[in-house]
């Protein structure tokens, strides 16, 4: 069944469009770089129009995997099967998003409400790189040479730091938010949470927290760059990539300002990049 005729999924021709669409993305990020206005996490504001952050952050990353399945899913019946090495790519991204937008919000500690304007943002994102990449996978894409054997231990370790990274901040914020910790200890930082309690950061010390203070973003690059290699260096993979920095370097940065701001001693690690950023 066709969501929406010869786009969802797409056609031949319109996906080709969607593809040289998402090309363009980083120069829709740009606009971050001239505001500080990032309503989510460390920066959420107030307002009226907020989605409580596990809500909103299953809004925000569950469409990413179902979209990509659905448009292999309905390409099946027009394409010839595709090769065992895409299934394989298909279902390393799958599990990407399982941890990302169903596991990670039952761990996490708390999220901060999220603006609906940034839930949009994230449905643009994952329309045009998962229609993107489950075209490619399903077939319509040129048949590349794989470079599994190398590409997938690549993803693995970016996987894995990741959610180790994530781990880190999780476990630090739920010792500094027990009763009787000591919430004016140096690595934390307390805030109200807009609804009438508080909100306790952490500036963590452990993995690359040591040098960077977003390890879990350049570890998610890791992931996706090991993705790209192992598609061959396929098109849709690479706009994936590109669109993923191009978001999440201002985002980095602004966390960096954020931590130097409350944190004493931390203007001495990076943003995401050591020795670079």
């Amino acid at each position: 069944m066709s969501l929406l005729q010869n786009w969802l999924p797409p056609s031949p021709g319109n996906w080709t469009l969607i593809v040289n669409t998402f090309t363009y993305f980083p120069v829709i990020t740009a606009i971050q770089w001239l505001t500080a206005y990032y309503p989510m996490g460390k920066t959420s504001t107030t307002s009226c129009l907020n989605i409580p952050g596990k809500v909103a952050w299953v809004l925000m990353e569950l469409p990413a995997p179902l979209l990509l399945v659905y448009t292999m899913t309905g390409l099946r019946a027009t394409l010839p099967p595709p090769p065992r090495e895409n299934l394989i790519l298909a279902g390393i991204y799958v599990t990407h998003y399982i941890y990302r937008a169903l596991l990670a919000p039952l761990l996490n500690f708390s999220m901060s409400p999220i603006h609906p304007i940034i839930v949009l943002g994230a449905w643009v994102f994952n329309l045009l790189n998962a229609v993107s990449l489950g075209g490619h996978l399903a077939g319509l894409g040129p048949t590349m040479t794989m470079r599994l054997a190398l590409g997938l231990p690549i993803w693995a370790l970016g996987f894995a730091g990741s959610i180790a990274h994530d781990e880190i901040l999780r476990r630090g914020r739920r010792a500094a938010s027990k009763p009787g910790a000591s919430a004016k200890a140096e690595n934390t930082h307390t805030v109200p949470d807009g609804h009438g309690g508080e909100k306790t950061y952490v500036l963590p010390s452990e993995g690359l927290f040591r040098w960077v203070l977003s390890p879990h973003y350049l570890c998610e690059w890791i992931e996706w760059v090991g993705f790209y290699v192992a598609t061959g260096g396929a098109v849709p993979a690479r706009n994936f990539v590109a669109a993923e920095v191009s978001t999440m370097m201002p985002r980095a940065i602004t966390t960096r300002k954020w931590y130097v701001e409350r944190f004493p001693g931390v203007e001495g690690r990076w943003a995401v990049l050591p020795g670079l950023v």
